[in-house]
């Protein structure tokens, strides 16, 4: 309980525009949806660049699925939050939501358009099972460092627990997470 929520690797601390710089590109442009981007940013914030550790990388993923609304801009601003104060929460959630925001609008005018075409569904078809093998994907990059040695089994106990909660017995999200929290 005592652990420095805000420490960081042994690497300088990014400047703003580094931050922006990271979540502009890797919030924005990694398609798949936020389970994408979250691996992406995974790879990117604790392996490329080590300005997170696992552990405060975790922190912020789980406080984000808590909240309500977009998780993933959530977890940016949580990250942003430590690695920067307040000024990188800002900094994380505007270069993480603006632009997206501005693609948003063009495919839904552009949707609009093209929803009735054969080659748009086909499209949109292939999307969304590649969105569910990356979510799987990301999955396993949060959950395969805890999974080693004795807490194999807890781990895969409480996922398959959680799977079940939520899929055929219907409990809300955030009553698994919170569940999973005090089993955990």
């Amino acid at each position: 309980m005592g652990a420095d929520l805000t420490e960081t690797s042994t690497v300088a601390r990014p400047s703003l525009g580094q931050l922006a710089d990271v979540f502009a590109r890797y919030a924005n442009f990694t398609f798949g949806g936020g389970s994408a981007t979250v691996a992406v940013l995974h790879r990117e914030l604790l392996d490329r660049r080590g300005w997170l550790s696992l552990d405060n990388f975790t922190l912020s993923f789980a406080l984000a699925r808590l909240t309500p609304g977009t998780n993933i801009l959530a977890f940016c601003t949580g990250v942003g939050w430590l690695l920067r104060g307040a000024s990188g929460a800002v900094v994380a959630l505007l270069a993480g939501s603006i632009p997206c925001t501005l693609m948003v609008v063009v495919a839904t005018v552009l949707f609009s358009h093209w929803q009735d075409n054969h080659w748009s569904q086909t499209a949109i078809r292939g999307a969304i099972a590649a969105a569910v093998a990356i979510t799987v994907k990301t999955c396993w990059t949060i959950a395969h460092p805890h999974f080693k040695g004795r807490a194999r089994p807890r781990v895969a106990l409480v996922s398959a627990a959680a799977f079940l909660l939520y899929v055929w017995l219907k409990i809300p999200a955030i009553e698994v997470l919170l569940l999973a929290t005090v089993i955990g």
